[in-house]
């Protein structure tokens, strides 16, 4: 009797063992063509910063990471762009920044964009619909790129600027 008893609690066991259905949204049965046409493009950057910013190799090798966006056909290649983009990003922020971006409103846009980037990661590491945190990864690297125009059209003196008096 004990045995059966045994045997019947085992089967027990294994039998409510099983995976639980889960009701995220899972990226793969989706096309994922139909997540990157209605992205937002990039915003232009003046000539006078795209002189700077040509110069600067850590941000270049960013800015091509981030064009990737748009050519991946498939979720596994936005894996490895996620992942390139965070490479880059440390290598930028660790890295030497032009004399006349090395201010925190560039630095402050940067940790920005380096949020949204870790939230999409996180989005396809769990297997959650990125599209949302997309949006807000490319919000963030558009004020980026936005901010090196303030910057170089600023026409207030740099000694008004760094006066905390004022």
């Amino acid at each position: 009797m004990s045995k059966i008893l045994y045997f019947l609690v085992l089967v027990t066991l294994v039998a409510s063992c099983k995976d639980a259905v889960s009701d995220t949204a899972i990226v793969h049965e989706s096309r994922w063509e139909d997540v990157t046409d209605s992205l937002p493009g990039k915003i232009r950057v003046d000539a006078k910063a795209q002189t700077i910013l040509n110069d600067w190799l850590e941000y270049n090798a960013l800015e091509k990471s981030f064009d990737k966006i748009y050519t991946s056909e498939y979720i596994e290649d936005f894996e490895l762009v996620m992942d390139e983009l965070v490479e880059n990003q440390k290598k930028m922020e660790m890295g030497e920044y032009p004399k006349k971006f090395d201010i925190q409103q560039i630095k402050g846009r940067q940790k920005v964009f380096k949020t949204y980037i870790l939230k999409t990661k996180g989005d396809l590491e769990y297997r959650q619909n990125p599209k949302e945190s997309m949006l807000q990864m490319i919000t963030a690297f558009n004020d980026l790129r936005n901010q090196f125009n303030v910057v170089i059209n600023n026409t207030l003196p740099d000694e008004l600027l760094a006066n905390d008096e004022n």
